[in-house]
């Protein structure tokens, strides 16, 4: 499994540059805050149609065939970033392309990915594989965050326009989906097993699965007011903040994310799943609240560097939550009726976000965010307070 724990770090050190030159890029290009928030929904909106199509026919096709095909996918939406320069065919590319503004992968990589590493082990190995593809993800999200002061440094050492150099990185995020492409080929064609069983559909645990839908979609909404795009547009809109130090603020709090993650099973086994979930969103959230308002630089990011330590924590236990609170038969319709409704949820909240940018209010989606993903946890909490303990 190499090539996929390989190429899985080198599209997080894609994803995490781009998720902070794209707002700057477009801005570069002559367009306005609106348009960064629709071009933001248009990505994600992609990603969640892609993998609810993934999800109905992709057993059809072998997941290498699939994997090949959107590491090509990758590799065009790259170059077509890197050449076009006006909005309708941008936003073509970035709703068919594989572009993330986020913090976290959100792709049509995710699910294939996923399928293949569950096929190639069993038990607590298959927990400790996927630790280090999570892991892997976050620290190179964490590096290429970092990266996206590169453009600033070509400026300065060649003389080149910012324009050029952010052309530049655009086409090496098309040139790292051609290495993963590269790496993709050397996976194996999955043997085909003489018995399947199928998974069954949601039936005895639909009720609790519907409700962990609805409660996830409104967190995801809420997310995507604070996604890494938008907060890198506040931070150069408020701050007037350079691209070199937007990566390094990124990279430190990728750094953190990564952190949290490693730490919060051990939280869990202390202070039960939904606990963990709540209890550290919730400090999370106030600080992105205060952030808002703070006059001073280094008190924000301080802000923000304790909710990066704390946001992520629950993303591992939530997996482990829907899968302790169904029935084994129902775990795979389970995972996948949570997590296409949040991607839709987290694809609508971008262009309000760029929308509330774009009339003055800075602070607003910020604050929005913060106070839903509080409501969240409330409802959450009281919901399952006592499962998964």
């Amino acid at each position: 499994m190499l090539p996929l724990l390989v190429g899985k770090a080198l599209r997080a050190f894609a994803d995490g540059y781009v998720a902070v030159l794209l707002p700057a890029y477009l801005l570069a290009l002559g367009f306005g805050t609106l348009d960064v928030g629709l071009l933001s929904t248009a990505t994600l909106l992609g990603s969640a149609f892609a993998t609810l199509a993934v999800g109905a026919w992709g057993h059809r096709f072998h997941h290498r065939r699939l994997l090949l095909g959107a590491a090509l996918l990758m590799l065009g939406t790259g170059l077509s970033f890197a050449s076009l320069s006006s909005f309708w065919p941008l936003l073509l590319v970035a709703f068919v392309g594989t572009l993330n503004p986020s913090s976290g992968d959100v792709s049509v990589f995710l699910p294939l990915e996923h399928a293949r590493l569950a096929e190639s082990s069993h038990g607590a190995a298959r927990t400790d594989l996927f630790a280090r593809y999570s892991l892997l993800g976050a620290l190179f999200a964490a590096l290429g965050a970092l990266a996206s002061g590169v453009p600033q440094l070509l400026v300065a050492a060649t003389g080149v326009g910012q324009l050029t150099a952010f052309r530049v990185m655009f086409a090496f995020y098309g040139l790292v989906g051609g290495v993963v492409w590269l790496l993709y080929r050397r996976l194996p064609a999955p043997e085909r097993e003489l018995e399947v069983s199928a998974p069954q559909p949601l039936g005895e645990s639909k009720g609790i699965v519907v409700r962990l839908a609805l409660l996830f979609s409104l967190d995801s909404f809420a997310g995507g007011l604070a996604i890494n795009a938008l907060m890198a547009l506040w931070l150069f809109q408020r701050f007037d903040l350079s691209l070199l130090a937007a990566g390094s603020f990124f990279f430190w709090a990728g750094l953190l994310s990564a952190v949290s993650q490693l730490v919060a099973p051990k939280v869990a086994e202390r202070i039960g799943l939904v606990n963990t979930m709540v209890f550290t969103h919730i400090p999370a959230s106030v600080c992105l609240i205060v952030a808002a308002f703070v006059p001073h630089l280094e008190l924000t990011f301080a802000l923000l560097f304790v909710r990066a330590l704390l946001s992520q924590m629950d993303v591992p236990v939530r997996s482990a939550f829907v899968m302790e609170v169904v029935t084994p038969a129902e775990r795979a319709a389970a995972a996948s009726f949570t997590a296409v409704p949040r991607s839709l949820a987290s694809a609508i909240s971008p262009t309000i976000g760029g929308a509330l940018f774009a009339a003055g209010w800075l602070a607003a989606p910020l604050v929005a965010c913060g106070v839903l993903k509080i409501g969240y946890d409330l409802m959450l909490w009281k919901a399952f307070r006592h499962h998964g303990k």
